[in-house]
């Protein structure tokens, strides 16, 4: 994934994504660099757009937290239900007590 990222980075930075850069970002983040990996990397990437490719992923990303979030309401909403149900049982329940004291 490294490999990857510093693609990403050096496009997100507007600098040439080629092999030498490529090297000198995994470099400087204290990874080892196989040139193989480099090489193949540079050469899948000759036909991407990265931007395209970067913004399909945020979408798809964000897709799966976007869903996520009613249900977490329903949940949150069904909690705070039952709550309410509880403290009217205990009030009736405080109310039965007053009677038989």
């Amino acid at each position: 994934m490294e490999y990857i990222y510093a693609a990403m980075l050096l496009h997100s930075a507007s600098q040439d994504i080629n092999e030498d850069n490529v090297k000198k970002v995994l470099e400087a983040a204290g990874s080892e660099v196989d040139e193989a990996r480099v090489k193949a990397l540079i050469a899948a990437l000759e036909d991407v757009d990265i931007e395209e490719a970067m913004e399909k992923t945020a979408v798809a990303a964000a897709a799966p937290v976007a869903a996520a979030a009613p249900a977490e309401a329903e949940e949150a909403e069904a909690e705070e239900e039952e709550e309410e149900e509880e403290e009217k049982e205990e009030e009736a329940a405080a109310g039965l007590g007053a009677l038989f004291g």
